[in-house]
């Protein structure tokens, strides 16, 4: 390589170097604001995560606190002290509403169940079973034809309690003397492929209560 060869070779070099750093100068802000956001970001996200799983726990033991008493009235009555929103309040609701239903105090269960299935903060499965539980406890006050009108919404096709209504307006059926549409219900539901081997065998039971026919498999 000549002497004049290798000079070029310099002044391009320099001169690209030159051009590289005016660049740099121009424009390194931008890569230093994307490498503090991506670091920020990072940070947040072990923040959050932290925050969510120290959240978590200490709703767990709370509600361990709350269920290791021994008396329902005395569990009820912790449970009414956690304070919580969203889905974890649901949570809440529903223990809060089986535990005063099994220390005999049915008003407050009703009031925690009505509230959750007004709810629209919680997710619509929450709602849901929280009306599927308040046909059950008030099952006793409500004519057949009340219940039918309560629980058809929740077994609407693709509802997430769908079956567990199903079976309650067969009883319910029952209840108002309508023994037929009972078993074509329970046989319907004996058929259903969602259908868990427990539901399978309360039909099964009810439908030789009835009269009716098992239809083979």
């Amino acid at each position: 390589m000549s002497q004049t060869d290798s000079f070029i070779e310099e002044v391009t070099e320099e001169v690209r170097r030159d051009k590289l750093f005016r660049l740099m100068r121009k424009y390194g802000w931008i890569a230093i604001v994307l490498v503090v956001a991506i670091v920020a970001g990072a940070s947040y996200n072990e923040w959050r995560k932290a925050r969510d799983q120290a959240e978590a726990r200490a709703f767990g033991d709370a509600l361990l606190g709350a269920m290791q008493n021994h008396e329902a009235k005395d569990r009820a009555a912790r449970l009414a002290t956690i304070s919580a929103e969203g889905d974890k309040g649901a949570v809440v609701a529903l223990l809060l509403a089986a535990e005063a239903a099994s220390s005999g105090d049915p008003d407050t269960a009703v009031s925690a169940l009505q509230a959750l299935a007004a709810d629209p903060q919680v997710s619509e499965e929450y709602r849901q079973l929280a009306q599927l539980k308040l046909v059950l406890l008030q099952a006793d006050g409500l004519d057949p034809a009340e219940r039918l009108a309560r629980l058809q919404p929740l077994a609407a096709p693709g509802a997430p309690f769908r079956l567990l209504a199903e079976e309650q307006m067969a009883i319910a059926e029952i209840d108002s003397g309508n023994a037929a549409a009972a078993i074509e219900r329970l046989q319907a539901l004996l058929a259903d492929q969602e259908a868990t081997p427990g539901l399978r065998r309360r039909v099964s039971q009810l439908i030789v209560a009835l009269g009716g026919e098992l239809e083979p498999a």
